[in-house]
């Protein structure tokens, strides 16, 4: 019978630590989004974030726009640029500007423009010449996409 009364307040200390643990993760997690920039950093269900440019601009957008093209070639270029790094977030390696008109674009008319490519995209920038775009090419045209690390070929 004392056997018995070791193993359940055994069974209450586990249960007690469990609990504390929660509590400790529970305050840490919400002490580093109230310290994040005042926002919060939670991710609402369908959305990812993704880390655009040098500086690292931090922006939310649906997951559904993974499987458009334009999106495909940004990941691809990550890829060739950073590899698979398996800590931090998805980085892109754009300008933020030409992230946000990539967004504009979709968000506006996913059907229109959800099937261009990102040279399809870079063209379509470059002969409407939005100022969104700060890198130019010898030709003068738009070329909102730069690579991160000067080795990398575009």
């Amino acid at each position: 019978m004392a056997s018995a009364i070791k193993k359940v307040e055994k069974i209450r200390q586990i249960v007690r630590l469990k609990q504390v643990m929660q509590r400790w993760k529970n305050m840490s997690l919400r002490t580093r989004s109230d310290a994040d920039s005042g926002s919060s950093r939670r991710i609402p269900p369908g959305f990812l974030a993704v880390y655009v440019g040098v500086e690292r601009k931090r922006f939310v957008i649906p997951t559904r726009f993974l499987n458009l093209p334009i999106l495909v070639d940004l990941l691809n270029k990550a890829e060739e640029e950073f590899g698979f790094q398996s800590n931090g977030g998805l980085v892109l390696p754009c300008e933020v500007g030409f992230f946000r008109q990539v967004l504009t674009f979709l968000e506006r008319d996913e059907s229109r423009f959800g099937g261009l490519g990102l040279d399809e995209f870079l063209k379509m920038v470059s002969d409407v010449g939005l100022d969104s775009c700060k890198e130019t090419t010898t030709n003068n045209t738009c070329h909102g996409f730069t690579p991160l690390l000067q080795k990398t070929r575009v």
